[in-house]
């Protein structure tokens, strides 16, 4: 109570509060205050919002106040309701210009509205059959009107009374569609399933995308009036009026005329562009969609010829006749492909689904498998999907999420080709078809697909769809066509292994590698896995850059001679595909070209003693290498080479090396981090091993042997797939040895001394005759006389 007082108390003012002033009269009390009603207090009283009561007890008066059960009454204060207000202008110009991203999609909405107006006719003509009347088919017809610059779009539907024009087109946000459902629903004697498109009621302002005028001339078989409704693309306002032009009168339905812009005018007046946007977007709309098209033919006319002179005019049967083409305008239905996947699968030929698929998606080659299935229950759905008969010539649209394979329908016009994996994962992205909603989540302008738990839903039934068509066309009796199909597409299965951990068990038994036991023809896992031997616990696999270097890789020779089959990966993405598997049938991949790989039928005894024969050695060549590799053993996977190079079990194998470093855009601060340690493996049967065994026993520090040890790892670096640091240097090592090795042989020396013999004794023969050349005769220098020797005789 004490907390509940001091708050009410607090909140009082304190003029509200009764003051009392008690004496003690013979036992009487006497209370005094200026708030004491006239009647005292013998009923109580409320003051100050808290209520005052007497208490009498054993002669005792108390006076209580009631604070914690006190309410205060509060007066009603009137209210008053107002309605939210809009600028017209400006709400008109965000849907406008904000609403749609792209103009084209007037005539969608447009054509939707129209086909609205044709369903309702239809649907309230089986109660009431007069609205038909005399006014022909339905139908929806386009005209564009280039010279002027219009486009009429009219349909022989529903139309709308004065009312109807004021309620839909003067109210914005206000769908005639929607009001139409509503009533179907309260109504449910009616039934029926609809295809009315309409729900937000702004797909009529569209128009002004790329108007700047509409004229909307209706007339409803419910009223004898033609009304015209006319605004301004910049107005906030509206004019209706009664048709009076007899030449103007329509027997039923909608007429819309667009005035268009000056710099859309000759786009969207254009009659091949009409003609494109309507098979786009509303080819498969249930009513005929008629447009005004400029057509060709061959017509004979008579040649005129004038008279030579003397000559008579020919009669009109004899004059010459030739042939011309003729152009005229004339009405040509623009909506001939039927929606194949709102028929009964059972009742579709496949040659349909072929030509459905071609005209569709402007195909030339047959597809390789199709599926046509209806999905019910919480997301009704109905979708036809195809494996295209080759894969995409670009090589930007492999694995490209914003293909435009997959065509989202709703209600049977077109909403969307553009999706950035929404419906399907972007390994999947090579799957074309077509998926029709008569609910999905869409936002106004419906051309965006909002993400909500029934696309997750649609997104998962979709992918198990495609994954059963793909499964059946492996399992069918046609080899060639599921060869065909991997072919084309399997390096887009290999990478639903990395992306799409959840749909791993449809994946991997689709998967098809070549073998050791199987190089010319694709081996399934689950193939591979019946062929192997009971004591396999593992299925082996080795990643290189082609067969041919797989077929001769020293990591195989042990495998080979047990007869165990090894998977040969040989693309790119294979490796991370299988590392991201693990796992298949609870049999787990193993690289052979990893360390501590276990065969499973080791002598032990025998292991350890060829262990401890070749420690010496492994310790020796571990001292030459140094930090090139981290250790050196003795191999268990080796029978005819005398060495190999394997990586450590959690770095990259060599292909993987191989692979980063060939990345245009790679780091390559990380190759030495996640390179991970080499480990050379020696075969202790190999003679080259046992020549260097003995060498390290008896002369640990000859040139000669360590020189071949510095060979034996560059070669078995290249022989187990890694690439040398320096090439150039292995090269002169090679050139070395082999000088060393064919020195003397093939009689190269016995000619080398038989020419040098021969130069020799061409050299003294040639000193031979130098010195006799130099024998000259030698005159005494008495006998030498000047021809002016004056002592001459």
């Amino acid at each position: 109570m004490a907390p509940v007082l001091s708050r009410s108390l607090s909140t009082a003012s304190l003029a509200s509060l009764p003051s009392f002033s008690l004496r003690n009269h013979n036992k009487a009390f006497t209370l005094r205050t200026a708030f004491v009603p006239q009647n005292g207090l013998r009923k109580g009283f409320t003051c100050g919002g808290l209520k005052w009561r007497l208490e009498t007890n054993n002669r005792q008066v108390t006076v209580r106040c009631d604070a914690a059960v006190a309410e205060k009454e509060v007066a009603d204060t009137p209210s008053e309701e107002f309605e939210y207000q809009a600028e017209v202008s400006r709400l008109m110009d965000l849907i406008v210009h904000s609403l749609y991203s792209h103009k084209e999609v007037f005539l969608r909405e447009l054509v939707s509205n129209a086909s609205d107006a044709l369903d309702k006719l239809r649907f309230l003509s089986v109660t009431e059959p007069s609205l038909l009347g005399d006014a022909g088919e339905l139908q929806i017809r386009i005209k564009p009107d280039p010279e002027n610059g219009t486009i009429t779009i009219s349909d022989t539907g529903i139309g709308m009374t004065k009312e109807e024009l004021i309620d839909c087109l003067g109210t914005i946000a206000q769908s005639g569609t929607s009001k139409f459902l509503k009533a179907l629903k309260e109504n449910k004697d009616l039934g029926a399933d609809n295809g009315l498109i309409g729900q937000f009621g702004v797909g009529f302002y569209s128009s002004f995308l790329v108007a700047d005028k509409v004229v909307v001339s209706t007339k409803s078989p419910k009223s004898d009036k033609q009304y015209v409704w006319e605004s301004a693309a910049e107005s906030s306002s509206y004019v209706i009026r009664e048709e009076t032009d007899p030449e103007k009168m329509i027997s039923r339905g909608t007429q819309i005329t667009l005035y268009l812009r000056p710099d859309d005018k000759y786009e969207f007046s254009e009659p091949a562009r009409i003609q494109s946007l309507v098979k786009n977007y509303s080819q498969f709309v249930s009513f005929p969609i008629y447009t005004w098209q400029e057509k060709s033919r061959t017509v004979e006319v008579e040649e005129e010829e004038e008279p030579k002179e003397g000559e008579e005019a020919k009669p009109e049967g004899e004059k010459k006749k030739k042939t011309i083409t003729e152009k005229y305008w004339d009405w040509e239905l623009a909506n001939e492909t039927k929606p194949i996947w709102m028929r009964n699968s059972k009742e579709v030929e496949k040659d349909e689904y072929n030509e459905f698929y071609k005209k569709t998606f402007n195909e030339f080659l047959d597809p390789l498998a199709h599926t046509h299935f209806t999905t019910e229950g919480e997301v009704e759905f109905r979708s036809v999907l195809y494996i295209p008969g080759m894969a995409p010539m670009n090589n930007e649209d492999i694995a490209n999420p914003k293909t435009k394979n997959i065509r989202l329908y709703v209600k049977r016009v077109f909403i969307s080709d553009d999706f950035d994996g929404e419906l399907f994962p972007r390994y999947l992205s090579f799957v074309k078809g077509v998926v029709d909603s008569n609910d999905l989540p869409l936002n106004v302008s419906r051309e965006i697909l909002q993400e909500s738990r029934i696309v997750r839903i649609m997104r998962k039934r979709l992918v198990r769809k495609t994954f059963d068509m793909i499964q059946e066309v492996s399992e069918s009796e046609n080899k060639e066509d599921y060869k065909k199909l991997w072919e084309n597409f399997g390096r887009f299965l290999k990478l639903g292994c990395i992306e799409d951990t959840g749909n791993h068990k449809r994946i991997t038994p689709l998967l098809r590698f070549y073998t050791s036991k199987s190089e010319e023809e694709l081996t399934s896992l689950d193939e591979y896995v019946d062929n192997m031997p009971e004591t396999q616990k593992a299925i082996y696999y080795l990643a290189t850059d082609s067969l041919k270097s797989a077929r001769s890789a020293p990591f195989l020779e042990k495998l080979v001679q047990k007869d165990i089959e090894v998977l040969y990966l040989v693309e790119p993405i294979d490796e991370v595909a299988i590392q991201n598997l693990q796992t298949y049938k609870e049999k787990k991949f193993v690289d052979i070209s990893k360390e501590d790989l276990e065969l499973g039928d080791e002598d032990e005894v025998k292991d350890r003693e060829t262990k401890q024969e070749y420690t010496l050695l492994c310790d020796w060549i571990k001292q030459q290498l140094g930090d090139q590799v981290a250790k050196v053993q003795v191999s268990k996977r080796l029978s005819s080479s005398p060495c190999v190079l394997v990586s450590g079990k959690f770095g990259w194998s060599a292909n993987m090396e191989r692979l980063m470093k060939a990345q245009a855009l790679g780091d390559t601060s990380s190759l030495e981090f996640m390179r991970g340690r080499r480990i050379l493996e020696i075969n202790p049967d190999h003679p080259i091993i046992k020549d260097l065994n003995a060498a390290c026993k008896n002369s640990p520090e000859s040139t000669e042997a360590k020189r071949a040890v510095a060979l034996l790892f560059d070669t078995a670096l290249i022989s187990s797939g890694f690439t040398p640091d320096s090439p150039a240097e292995l090269g002169n090592k090679i050139y070395e040895m082999m000088a060393m090795a064919l020195g003397g042989r093939w009689g190269r020396l016995e000619d080398e001394e038989a020419e040098a013999k021969a130069a020799d004794d061409n050299a003294a023969k040639s000193d031979a005759s130098a010195v006799e050349a130099s024998e000259t005769q030698v005159i005494e220098p008495s006998e030498v006389r000047a021809e002016s020797d004056p002592w001459s005789d």
